[in-house]
């Protein structure tokens, strides 16, 4: 080979599918050295198998199999992703994309092959309404494969089958808020020893795990401010999901008292501040199962998951007449564009949906002409 960038484009990539192959112990030498002079000696110690002129003759591919180079994209990757990100891109790929690809070639992957993949993962079950894998769940899995193939035809020169494929529509999500009664009406309810938990969750708006994984060094008394800086994922903290979502939240009205009191109980006991009796993170399966569900039964009030706090506290904020950028930075959120998309029906006079500002400004101009006439007239 010449020496161009374009051949040291592909002698490094040849490279990296070695070292793919040797961190998962499926290098195999005759793969890539198949005119080489080694290859008896090799077959003779019996480090090769002896498949005759059938293996040792054959031609190196110009794309590696799917499943070669989906291990060598996931090394290559996941530096830069969080724990909780790894694993579910790991499990995307033993589960779904292995197995649909396993005995094709990158570079051999058609369009029609990756829309049969994504049908057969819609009949899988799953967690949807309908008991099979959800339209956001398939969609999810779809980008990586996306990614993967995206990544292997900028390496080998080839055309992106992942064209034109558009995401599975997703229908649209519709909260149920608690009003404050009801909140009320919970927190005057609920055992004591999750009151100030669910306090805390109602009047910040905070995430089902940046709550699990408050710790008290990012509880600041003085400036009564809970500092955002880590999320709980599978009983590990780890920074959060995105760097929108590192903020400050005032401690509003009763959450001041609420973590004081709760600082009593565990301050000096756990590094968290809401905890189990052994000190560890609270394992939110196990309170929504065994509290937050009997809690709204008791109380007689329509079930709903506990992230409807992170929402209720949401268009308290808001329907009481705060700043929307100001909420969408307490809340974590990047821009106002979520919370006039997800919220603006709860709060009609905030965004003015109900017609409310143009008839104010109508009534205003009549007085205002009513009034010149009637100097006129004097």
């Amino acid at each position: 080979m010449s020496d161009t960038a374009r051949n040291r484009k592909q002698l490094e990539t040849l490279i990296q599918r070695m070292e793919a192959k040797m961190l998962v112990g499926d290098f195999d030498y005759a793969e890539f050295f198949p005119g080489s002079k080694n290859l008896k000696k090799l077959e003779d110690a019996g480090v090769l198998p002896t498949n005759g002129e059938g293996v040792l003759g054959q031609s190196e591919s110009d794309t590696p199999l799917f499943t070669d180079f989906a291990d060598q994209w996931f090394l290559e990757s996941k530096i830069q992703w969080r724990n909780s990100h790894t694993r579910n891109v790991e499990s995307i790929l033993a589960s779904s994309l292995k197995p649909a690809f396993k005995n094709k070639r990158v570079g051999e992957i058609s369009k029609p092959d990756i829309l049969a993949a994504r049908n057969k993962m819609a009949r899988r079950k799953g967690r949807g309404a309908s008991g099979l894998m959800s339209p956001k769940t398939i969609n999810s899995h779809m980008t990586i494969l996306r990614m993967i193939l995206t990544e292997a035809a900028e390496r080998f020169d080839f055309t992106n089958p992942y064209l034109n494929i558009k995401p599975l529509k997703q229908q649209k999500v519709h909260i149920e808020p608690f009003s404050l009664n009801e909140v009320e009406k919970i927190l005057e309810t609920v055992r004591e020893d999750y009151h100030n938990y669910y306090l805390v969750r109602f009047y910040t708006g905070m995430r089902t795990g940046e709550v699990d994984g408050l710790k008290w060094e990012y509880v600041d008394f003085e400036k009564r401010e809970i500092l955002v800086r880590e999320t709980l994922i599978h009983g590990q903290t780890e920074y959060t999901k995105t760097d929108g979502s590192q903020r400050e939240i005032p401690m509003f009205g009763p959450v001041y008292q609420a973590l004081k009191s709760q600082y009593e109980a565990t301050g000096k006991f756990s590094k968290f501040v809401f905890c189990n009796r052994l000190g560890e993170p609270l394992d939110h399966n196990n309170v929504t199962k065994r509290v937050w569900y009997p809690l709204l039964e008791h109380l007689k009030l329509k079930k709903r998951r506990p992230y409807q706090t992170r929402h209720t506290a949401a268009t308290l904020l808001l329907a009481s007449g705060e700043n929307p950028e100001w909420v969408a930075r307490t809340l974590g959120h990047s821009s106002t564009e979520m919370l006039f998309k997800v919220y603006s029906r709860y709060i009609p006079n905030l965004t003015r949906m109900d017609g409310s500002a143009f008839e104010r400004l109508i009534q205003s101009r009549v007085i205002e002409n009513d009034k010149e006439v009637g100097d006129e007239t004097e």
